[in-house]
């Protein structure tokens, strides 16, 4: 099913949220950008696997969710943090592995959470999140007080089992759960369509029982309709969904490589002349929401927050080898 573009003849959002929205893409730019810049200069321990490019998909589904929803992450998971309200000033100390990150310096570019926020976790194992969501869609629907879990996974996670087995439990007992596939276009090193059989994930989830949609996931209004329509429904105990949004990121599978050996300079261009950024700033100004001055002032604004937070971030010390043992949980 080819990803389909949501028209509308007015915006469905007001000006202040579109406004946020329009940031949030910006700060996920800047700090990706800045996190490969902390890399190459040797302020981090260990990779990162960055995610610009894909701005327009958790901030457009993190629009459509309330504070109190829950969120599970990937390894490609600064975006989704960012998008569900973390701030940049501990999300680059725990990059840097310092004691004032999200999870004291301990768990890294790959394993940011925060509780607090509704964020239970990144995950560096492929899929690992999604188990984690879906108990979280079971705790909510036992509440009963309206709440969703969204599990964010990329094209790589369609073929682990754990989706099945959850998706199966779901179905059956119409958890709010709502699946959302960042389709980047390629598994660490090779294209989805060489590992992903018959037409994706989206007639594998209707194969289970559950609705799904495939937007285009550069378009940032598109993903939060489409995300919005799936989450009340779930709210009003329809059950779980799919939404199927594609994507590309710019860099490589992590910054330790440029992602240029199996990708042609053609698609990499094309894939940025659809920028989700440019994209949206257009729409915002087709609509005077905001002006060309103001974009390049927030731009600014951002980007010295971010820059920031990397001086704040090497101001605080390394946990100590003493509380390796603290703040772990079986």
């Amino acid at each position: 099913m080819p990803a389909r573009k949501i028209k509308t003849t007015s915006l469905p959002l007001p000006s202040e949220a579109l406004l946020e929205i329009y940031r949030k893409m910006l700060t996920i730019r800047a700090f990706e950008e800045t996190v490969f810049d902390v890399y190459r200069k040797g302020l981090m321990p260990g990779l990162a696997h960055l995610s610009d490019g894909q701005e327009a998909t958790p901030v457009g589904v993190c629009a459509a969710l309330r504070p109190d929803d829950t969120i599970t992450s990937t390894h490609r998971g600064h975006g989704h943090i960012i998008a569900k309200g973390g701030l940049v000033e501990p999300m680059m100390a725990e990059v840097m592995g310092r004691v004032t990150g999200y999870c004291r310096g301990k768990g890294g570019e790959m394993h940011i959470a925060d509780v607090s926020l509704g964020i239970l976790g990144a995950n560096g194992i492929v899929g690992g999140g999604i188990g984690i969501a879906a108990g979280s869609a079971f705790t909510a629907k036992r509440e009963g007080r309206g709440r969703v879990s969204v599990a964010f996974f990329g094209d790589g996670a369609i073929n682990q089992g754990i989706w099945y087995e959850t998706a199966n439990l779901a179905v059956l007992w119409q958890l709010p759960l709502i699946y959302v596939c960042e389709n980047n276009q390629y598994t660490e090193f090779t294209h989805y369509k060489k590992l992903v059989s018959g037409v994706g994930l989206e007639a594998r989830a209707r194969a289970m029982g559950m609705k799904s949609l495939v937007v285009d996931g550069n378009d940032v209004l598109a993903v939060y309709q489409a995300a919005h329509t799936l989450v009340e429904e779930a709210r009003r105990g329809k059950g779980p969904a799919t939404l199927v949004c594609h994507t590309f990121r710019y860099g490589g599978h992590h910054v330790g490589e440029p992602g240029t050996a199996y990708r042609s300079k053609q698609e990499i261009a094309e894939w940025k002349a659809k920028d989700p950024i440019p994209l949206f700033e257009k729409v915002l100004l087709e609509h005077k929401i905001i002006a060309p001055a103001d974009i390049e002032a927030l731009h600014d604004e951002v980007q010295t927050r971010v820059l920031a937070s990397v001086t704040t971030a090497q101001q605080a010390p390394f946990p100590e080898v003493k509380e390796a043992g603290e703040h772990v949980y079986a």
